[in-house]
């Protein structure tokens, strides 16, 4: 008899219908899903087409001013990451790029993520990787950046791009969220265990 029970409910546990309703209940909700993939899809559709608007329309010409001696467009092409690291290394910064992106998704599918700003913050870095990752493998390894700003007289900023500026705000989220997380009260804490 304790076979037969044995055999029922390990033979519970292999149904494929149970395994997809428990992989329903730890994907992330419908707000989770908006708040995620808006920006990612969105910040890569804005970090592809301003690099073509600028790259096309500085062609030719050096550079166009935004704001007097602040903030000007310019082409530029970056074959490394930030600051230039590992220049010329398409390869590697390929594989790494894929691997933060795999990491993000896995992140954010199965880490059951219940802040609104770390699930943003999540979605900017897939937008912000997948715009530079894109010029990786489809610009011979270099990545477009075009905006020049000084931060002080005489002193510019390394180039940059709309998928740079995505990458910077999810960092800023995650540090908010992370502080104000960790600043919970324990009791609001203990109750959103219990609800979940």
């Amino acid at each position: 008899m304790a076979d037969k029970t044995n055999q029922k409910s390990s033979s519970e546990t292999l149904r494929p219908d149970t395994a997809v309703a428990r992989l329903k209940n730890t994907l992330p909700d419908w707000p989770a899903q908006l708040a995620f993939w808006l920006p990612a899809v969105v910040g890569l559709a804005l970090d592809l087409w301003s690099k073509k608007a600028v790259f096309d329309h500085l062609r030719g010409n050096a550079k166009i001013e935004i704001l007097d001696g602040i903030l000007c467009f310019v082409t530029n092409e970056n074959p490394g990451a930030a600051f230039g690291i590992a220049a010329g290394q398409k390869y590697l910064l390929v594989g790494v790029s894929l691997a933060a992106l795999v990491t993000i998704f896995a992140i954010f599918l199965l880490g059951n993520i219940k802040e609104r700003l770390t699930q943003l913050a999540l979605g900017l870095f897939a937008g912000g990787i997948s715009g530079n990752l894109y010029d990786r493998i489809f610009n011979d390894g270099a990545v477009r950046d075009f905006i020049d700003v000084a931060y002080w007289p005489g002193r510019r900023w390394p180039t940059f791009n709309a998928a740079d500026t995505m990458l910077c705000v999810a960092v800023a989220l995650m540090l908010i969220s992370g502080f104000f997380t960790g600043r919970r009260p324990p009791e609001h804490a203990q109750q959103q265990t219990e609800v979940h």
